[in-house]
């Protein structure tokens, strides 16, 4: 089974970039996806083979989230049910079976003192949400823009940025405590502690050329599922967005 999280940054500017192509050649089973920026009337219709489910910001062109999945689900769960979330359209979720997807979208903190404030309620709640499906006998597979270099490697610049959102002591504690849930960070499992991989890379300074980013974006999974990855990557080509695609096959 495999699984692709893509941060799009606008559904419709990847759709001109090549996604379709992209997805098409990937043969992806599902596709989270962040930052949609888009109503639901507003997306074209995508990929004849999957079934599209997203969940829209009440703001026109801002975050909204989707999963495409070639199995139809058993149900589709759209946000936390907590509505100052779910009116910017953070989280759907697809059910198959014991199996949940979950695609999610963080807020970023980096505006000002009152993002970052919201943001870490947000993972509060997140946190909550997610300890719910745990609790209910779900195995999970949690893809997202999580807006938080966990570990030194998962930045190019950790020292100059220690007091910047994004690698904030206590946005990566969050981190620690979310994955005590029982929960691991598949993709790194996959490639080791010690390789530096990034997912993220800033437009303004020509990063990307020069390999200077973040790894923001994850699988975050039961540990079962996580014993079952056969292959993982972070393709930096093609160029869909400022964000690029984590792909991660699943035994299962």
């Amino acid at each position: 089974m495999r699984v692709i999280s893509l941060n799009a940054n606008g559904i419709r500017a990847s759709l001109r970039k090549g996604f379709e192509n992209f997805i098409g050649e990937k043969q992806a089973d599902i596709v989270c996806l962040q930052e949609v920026k888009a109503h639901e009337c507003d997306i074209p219709p995508l990929l004849a083979d999957y079934h599209a489910y997203w969940h829209c910001a009440e703001r026109k062109g801002y975050s909204s989230v989707g999963i495409l999945t070639k199995q139809e689900p058993d149900r589709v769960i759209r946000g936390m049910g907590v509505k100052v979330y779910d009116s910017e359209g953070r989280v759907i979720r697809a059910d198959f079976g014991g199996l949940s997807v979950v695609s999610v979208y963080v807020p970023s903190g980096s505006s000002g003192e009152a993002r970052l404030a919201y943001k870490m309620r947000f993972l509060k709640a997140f946190r909550r949400y997610v300890a719910t499906l745990i609790a209910e006998g779900q195995e999970v597979i949690i893809c997202g823009d999580i807006n938080i270099a966990h570990k030194k490697i998962d930045l190019t610049n950790w020292k100059s940025n220690q007091k910047t959102s994004g690698f904030l002591p206590k946005e990566r504690t969050w981190l620690d405590k979310f994955l005590k849930l029982g929960l691991v960070d598949s993709y790194r499992q996959h490639i080791g502690p010690d390789t530096p991989s990034y997912s993220w890379w800033s437009l303004r300074t020509g990063a990307r050329a020069r390999n200077v980013g973040w790894r923001l974006d994850y699988h975050l999974t039961s540990p079962g599922l996580a014993e079952r990855v056969s292959f993982a990557e972070i393709p930096m080509e093609p160029n869909l967005s400022d964000h690029a695609p984590v792909i991660v096959d699943y035994d299962f």
